[in-house]
């Protein structure tokens, strides 16, 4: 498999059953030249059979590596960043939740979904785009969303792509992310305000906005419930005093953005 082949598997995912409004927002944004992915986002708990460096493994086995650490102590995360060599290849962001910082509840509710997976079947590459790989009840999520947004939206939907990211910076009909807002809010997408709308500033090398979630249907044990599946995001980033670009991210911006999944 190619990093391509591997990003195609996870978009074709993300827009069948996590983001079907992406597809519009992608023919709204591109013009003559295919769209720029700058980055796209997983998450995942921090058990040793499922977290961040497991996630991380097909990555790495295809030329990516660690390029950043990132903290976020009220939502008990934390994240890295991996990139390629290839600067045309999208960034991969990987967070984790730090379980142990959790209630016993929720603790004990993770566990028991986790303990559901296969061992060989975090292995190889196509659980990154195969959906939720345990069983869980309705009741089971409410219990985790009442705590933990992110390990409710894990819980709910597994593994998979939250969002993909349209590279500003290549657009030739915007210079932007307010001009791509408010295109796509006349347009009738309803844009993340956690933080203001665009998140971020040409200070830190770095703009960001987001659409909200869409909502899917999500299959539990007792029934089927209309979730936050995942979104869309939009990326400017500036030059740094080389002249390159900047190719990290910023942790307040990336802390709202997260918020895009919220109920």
């Amino acid at each position: 498999m190619t990093p391509n082949d591997l990003f195609q598997s996870l978009w074709h995912d993300y827009t069948e059953r996590l983001c079907p409004s992406a597809g519009n927002v992608h023919r709204l944004l591109e013009e003559n030249e295919p769209l720029i992915n700058d980055h796209i986002a997983l998450r995942t708990f921090n058990l040793t059979s499922v977290n961040l460096e497991v996630l991380a493994q097909p990555f790495i086995e295809l030329g990516y590596q660690a390029s950043g650490d990132y903290q976020f102590v009220a939502k008990k995360l934390v994240a890295k960043h991996y990139q390629h060599a290839d600067a045309n290849l999208p960034k991969v962001f990987i967070s984790e939740l730090k379980l142990e910082e959790c209630s016993t509840q929720l603790q004990r509710i993770v566990k028991q979904l986790v303990e559901q997976i296969e061992p060989q079947y975090m292995q190889g590459s196509e659980f990154l785009y195969a959906g939720r790989p345990w069983q869980l009840t309705h009741q089971e999520y409410m219990l985790l969303a009442d705590e933990s947004e992110y390990a409710a939206w894990v819980a709910a939907h597994g593994y998979g792509a939250n969002h993909f990211t349209v590279s500003v910076n290549q657009l030739t009909q915007f210079a932007e992310v307010q001009q791509v807002n408010d295109y796509l809010k006349s347009s009738g997408f309803v844009i993340n305000q956690s933080g203001g709308e665009v998140k971020g500033s040409a200070d830190v090398l770095l703009e960001q906005s987001a659409t909200m979630a869409d909502k899917v249907q999500v299959e539990f044990e007792d029934g089927v419930v209309l979730l936050p599946g995942g979104f869309y995001e939009f990326a400017k980033r500036y030059p740094m005093p080389n002249g390159e670009l900047y190719s990290g991210f910023v942790a307040a911006s990336a802390d709202k953005i997260f918020e895009s999944t919220n109920s």
